[in-house]
Parts: C-alpha cells; structure tokens; sequence
C-alpha cells in the first residue's frame, strides 16, 4: 500500500466514533485471519500434491446456494410422529 493512502487512512482514523473504531477493528481482523487461513490451506495443498497424496487440488466454484423452501404439514410434527410410533 503506499505511505500516502496509508497516511491518509491513520489521519481518518481520528474522526471515527469509538462503536465505528470497533468496527473497524472487527473487520480488520477477519480480514487478516480470512488470509491466513486461506495461505496456512494452499501450504497444506501444496504439501499434498508434492508427497504425491494427491494429484491436483480441486476448488469448488463459488456459487450462490439457495436453501430449500420448507413443506408446510399438517397435523402433527414429523419429530412427534417418530417418537409416537417408537413407543
């Protein structure tokens, strides 16, 4: 990162409210664990394919998963009817 955008962020700094600082501060740091994560996982890939455990390293596309709707029943609950006919 530059010295200037750097500089200009740390001077911004001083305007923030403290509830907006600990925000900042929360994003700050998944941010730093979400790339440690993401480097520790390619090491312990990297390590795989070079001992010949593995091939190649497949990565799952990112794709927005929707969930699947909920059936409305009638009557009495699928949990209560398990536990009824287990007696």
């Amino acid at each position: 990162m530059p010295q200037e955008i750097l500089k200009q962020i740390i001077n911004q700094l001083q305007t923030l409210e403290p509830s907006e600082l600990e925000q900042l501060s929360q994003a700050i740091q998944s941010y730093l664990i979400d790339r440690e994560t993401a480097a520790k996982r390619a090491i312990f890939h990297q390590a795989l394919v070079e001992t010949g455990l593995v091939r190649q390293i497949k990565h799952p596309t990112v794709q927005q998963r929707t969930r699947p709707s909920l059936i409305q029943i009638q009557g009495e609950s699928v949990s209560q009817t398990i536990i009824a006919e287990r007696r």
